[in-house]
C-alpha cells in the first residue's frame, strides 16, 4: 500500500512557513493542491481545539476519505500539521516529538 503524507508548518497568523509532500505514493501536482485544501480546512478545527485543551499533540483533528490530519501545536501557537493515511498514532506522535 502506498503511503501518503503532507507536512506543513503554519504560523500563528495562519501563514504557511514550510510544506513538504513525503511518502511512497506517486507525486502528482493536483494531489498537492488537494492536500493543501484539506489541511487549510482543518485549521478552524485546530484553532478551536488549541483553546480547549492543554495538550500539544492534538492527534487526529480531521479526516477526509482515508486521509487523517494530525497536529502538534507549539507554545507559540505554531502548528505542525501532518496529512497522512497511517493508522499508527504512536508513529505520528513520535514524528512530531522528533521534529519539535
Amino acid at each position: 500500500m502506498a503511503s501518503t503524507a503532507c507536512f506543513v508548518i503554519v504560523s500563528k497568523n495562519d501563514i504557511p512557513i514550510y510544506e513538504a509532500e513525503v511518502g511512497s505514493a506517486p507525486k502528482k501536482e493536483d494531489l498537492s493542491y488537494h492536500h493543501q485544501f484539506i489541511l487549510h480546512a482543518a485549521l478552524d478545527v485546530v484553532q478551536d481545539l488549541a483553546w480547549t485543551t492543554s495538550a500539544m499533540f492534538l492527534k487526529s483533528v480531521d479526516r477526509f476519505n482515508d486521509l487523517v490530519v494530525s497536529v502538534y501545536v507549539t507554545a507559540g501557537h505554531t502548528r505542525f500539521m501532518l496529512l497522512h493515511d497511517s493508522r499508527s498514532e504512536e508513529g505520528i506522535k513520535s514524528f512530531f516529538s522528533r521534529g519539535s
